[in-house]
């Protein structure tokens, strides 16, 4: 006979629902928008869509999972236990493609300021280093003729050449303040999609070690014993009677999820350092490319660090109420804690796709884009695929 189901379990149910119901479309929007649009594509963005997968699977694996064990029927350990495990997978997944995500944009802001640009115009092999928007062409001196004060054939002289930045360098050198093609030879695809899978890998192995003995089987045995019980034993399936408490606060958040929360931290406080280093600088009226760079850097870093808040936010109360059940058995924990503390989790999955909306261009218009063309039935104009960015502190 199925449990019966209590009109508080019921409201947790429909909050749940709710959830998985804002999730499941608004992650997967996330996805559709990074495959129709091409300036979507580099590698922020992919681990943006690891990301999204997992908050994908946590509406529409982890809530109804959750919803079961809310519900306590009675099951074998084990398998209680392989319905805990996914939660702890897609968590730790998250948190590595959010650190993942944190190191792309400090190699994007750093690399620029170790690599600087030195080109000259009868060296067109260098010059191939300025970014698009220069005005430097990178044909050669003998299919075109010298720009005039500059080095001639003969070796002569001139006085110095001007950059696109309006920067004059002395012996006609000049120096670019946008980062070369150095970042994409060190980021490049390949290196994202294993980066992708080795985070994938890891949070199985991570999410998945209570399988592999870590856990309360010895105490449910003693227990099932104790009363006089034979073969494998039944239980109501619930997440803290088949998960230790040793591993899911000295393994999964003293060690996989506070250190990389408090890296991430410090990987965005360098981040926010070099840009403002960068902007703070005095510039020319016609150097505005970088400050644009920058600035463009600037805003989305602060989209992506305010992702890493929400997420620190919806998961720390509920790892600070396992240290509590850890470190103070006798403590009675509200139930009603518990429960917020669940909601926080779940609803976070259904945030990231409301700040990309919000706080990045790209993103807007793409999923606008999707809306008009998928469901009002209306064609829209092509997606820019380089919209004009919003100023930095837009």
């Amino acid at each position: 006979m199925p449990p019966s189901i209590s009109a508080f379990q019921a409201a947790y149910i429909g909050i749940e629902v709710l959830i998985a119901l804002v999730s499941v479309p608004g992650n997967v929007l996330v996805i559709w928008a990074v495959k129709v649009n091409q300036a979507l594509r580099d590698a922020t963005f992919c681990f943006i869509v690891s990301l999204a997968v997992a908050d994908v699977a946590v509406g529409a694996l982890v809530i109804p999972l959750a919803i079961l064990i809310n519900i306590g029927p009675r099951t074998y350990f084990h398998t209680c236990l392989m319905v805990a495990c996914p939660v702890l997978i897609l968590t730790q997944s998250s948190i590595l493609a959010l650190l993942a995500i944190a190191v792309d944009r400090y190699l994007r802001v750093k690399i620029p300021l170790r690599v600087p640009t030195l080109c000259r115009r009868d060296e067109p092999v260098r010059c191939k280093l300025w970014p698009k928007s220069s005005t430097l062409k990178t044909r050669t001196s003998s299919q075109r003729p010298a720009p005039p004060h500059s080095r001639g054939p003969g070796g002569e002289r001139g006085p110095p050449l001007r950059n696109p930045w309006g920067r004059v360098e002395p012996g006609g050198r000049s120096h670019s303040a946008l980062p070369s093609p150095r970042y994409k030879t060190v980021v490049t695809p390949r290196r994202a999609a294993v980066a992708i899978a080795g985070c994938w890998i890891l949070s199985f192995v991570v999410g998945l070690t209570p399988l592999f003995g870590w856990n309360r089987l010895g105490e449910v045995e003693r227990a099932w014993a104790a009363n006089g019980s034979e073969g494998a034993p039944v239980i109501e399936c619930e997440f803290e009677k088949v998960i230790s408490m040793e591993y899911m606060v000295y393994f999964n958040f003293f060690v996989w999820v506070l250190p990389p929360l408090l890296l991430m931290v410090l990987i965005y406080l360098e981040v926010f350092y070099l840009i403002r280093k960068q902007l703070s600088k005095k510039v020319s009226a016609s150097s505005g490319d970088p400050q644009k760079y920058y600035g463009k850097e600037l805003k989305i870093a602060k989209s992506l660090a305010l992702i890493l808040f929400l997420f620190a936010l919806s998961w720390l109360p509920l790892h600070v109420l396992n240290c509590v059940t850890l470190f103070c058995p006798s403590c009675q924990k509200p139930s009603i804690l518990m429960y917020i503390a669940i909601f926080l989790t779940h609803g976070n999955s259904a945030m990231n796709p409301i700040v990309y909306a919000f706080r990045i261009q790209k993103f807007r218009v793409t999923f606008l884009k999707i809306w008009n063309d998928h469901f009002r039935c209306q064609s829209a104009p092509p997606v820019d695929e380089d919209p004009p960015e919003e100023g930095p502190h837009d």
